[in-house]
């Protein structure tokens, strides 16, 4: 669980991030959620985004896929939400201590 100011700290990273995945019509699936572990083993950190034809709210989704990749909800806001999962096997953000 992030604490409020490791959250802030993920947010200001997050800020001029592109968004780097799409959930469309077929909504949160497997192929999707694949994609996400991916992205988060790469990056660490995604910006996503919901089109309106999903099924899910962008809320639904950013549960969805952090509950099937193992991540955390750093925010969600309108359509778009973040995502952060520190890597295994190459941490690139440090987050310090948990409390």
């Amino acid at each position: 669980m992030l604490s409020g100011k490791q959250r802030a700290y993920l947010r200001g990273l997050a800020n001029p991030m592109e968004t780097i995945l799409q959930v469309g019509k077929s909504g949160v699936g497997g192929s999707t959620a694949a994609q996400v572990d991916q992205a988060l083993e790469a990056r660490e950190l995604i910006k996503l985004r919901v089109l309106e034809t999903c099924p899910q709210t962008a809320r639904e989704a950013a549960r969805l896929l952090a509950d099937s990749t193992g991540a955390e909800i750093v925010q969600v806001v309108g359509t778009r939400f973040v995502l952060f999962r520190q890597s295994a096997k190459d941490p690139k953000i440090t987050l310090g201590q948990k409390s």
